[in-house]
């Protein structure tokens, strides 16, 4: 066990002695998971057959009994703990996810009893405040003296509304310039306990965004083709996203091919090689491409210029494009060297 580890074990240890009760420290162990599962106010309710508000009244009443120890210093080692805990959270931005700061402070993966313990005391701490989970933040705790967990809401609400009204994902230089932050990494910090947020290869958008948070395989191509910003074989594609930071990125070469060919987001324009249709390819064959550009010209092309303008938008072999121009129900051959539509 590392000096931190044994630190924080003590803290807890002693904070739990200072709840003179044993259904009281169950009542605690088991809302915080200290036993390395979480239960809630109805769960502990029917195992000690009392109310869901008796066991919410209870806990509430040890969390101010745990609280007034600590002004007190009556609890050893939590002045230690609490040293622990504020200089990493100094460290990382001045608040974290509660995950990311236990997994720093214990110096490797931290099982869920090891979170479930920072957040403990991080909960009673006087100089410690915590930002509870919902639907729109992670359990998280920051440095008491910049600001209260209400403090670090807005702050973090104030983050989503600039992305949202970028209407696209943004670096941290360019949050920076529309946030009023000493540092960057205070960005990244409060940003990291959102929900709504995610962040992909530098880049932070909303979590509902396939740039920064891609749900499924089309998403991930679709990213992949972006950040290349060129046209790639499918083959290609499926190493890209075997080497990626995507969450989840065990495909198949064929699954790849497969989800290319459905979504119209995606134009082949040569032997497996895909660009994306918003650089301004459109799907069809050599032929349907020679036909569009012939109908936009208002006078025959030469067989020259037609395959400069084909290969701007299809990687083929030039002996393709003459092959499709002998066609003679769709192009009509004016001169010896120039095409119209017939």
């Amino acid at each position: 066990m590392n000096k931190n580890a044994e630190i924080l074990k003590k803290a807890i240890s002693s904070s739990l002695d200072i709840i003179e009760q044993d259904r009281e420290r169950e009542i605690i162990s088991r809302r915080f998971g200290l036993t390395g599962h979480k239960e809630t106010l109805e769960q502990i309710g029917e195992t000690l057959s009392i109310t869901r508000e008796r066991v919410r009244q209870l806990e509430k009443a040890i969390l101010i009994r745990l609280q007034i120890s600590a002004e007190e210093d009556e609890i050893p080692e939590l002045a230690a703990a609490d040293k622990i805990l504020v200089r990493n959270l100094i460290e990382t931005g001045r608040i974290a996810k509660i995950s990311a700061l236990a997994d720093k402070v214990y110096g490797r993966k931290a099982t869920p009893s090891e979170r479930a313990g920072i957040y403990f005391i991080a909960t009673f701490s006087n100089n410690l405040t915590v930002v509870e989970e919902n639907d729109r933040y992670y359990a998280a705790v920051g440095v008491a003296e910049y600001g209260s967990s209400l403090d670090i809401r807005e702050r973090v609400d104030e983050i989503v509304n600039v992305i949202k009204a970028n209407k696209k994902p943004m670096t941290i230089d360019e949050l920076d310039s529309k946030l009023d932050y000493a540092h960057p990494d205070y960005i990244i910090a409060m940003a990291s306990i959102s929900k709504l947020i995610s962040t992909l290869n530098g880049m932070w958008g909303l979590a509902k965004w396939p740039s920064v948070n891609p749900r499924n395989i089309r998403d991930k191509i679709f990213v992949i083709l972006e950040n290349k910003k060129e046209s790639m074989h499918f083959s290609d594609i499926a190493k890209e996203i075997a080497e990626s930071n995507f969450k989840r990125k065990n495909v198949t070469v064929q699954a790849i091919h497969n989800e290319l060919i459905k979504d119209d987001r995606f134009v082949l324009i040569g032997r497996g090689i895909y660009a994306l249709s918003s650089w301004g390819y459109k799907k069809g064959t050599i032929s349907d491409i020679i036909k569009s550009i012939l109908a936009k010209s208002d006078k025959p092309l030469s067989r020259e210029e037609i395959v400069k303008q084909v290969l701007k938008v299809r990687k083929v072999k030039e002996t393709t494009i003459l092959l499709n121009l002998q066609n003679k129900t769709l192009f009509k051959k004016v001169d010896k060297n120039s095409y119209t539509l017939a």
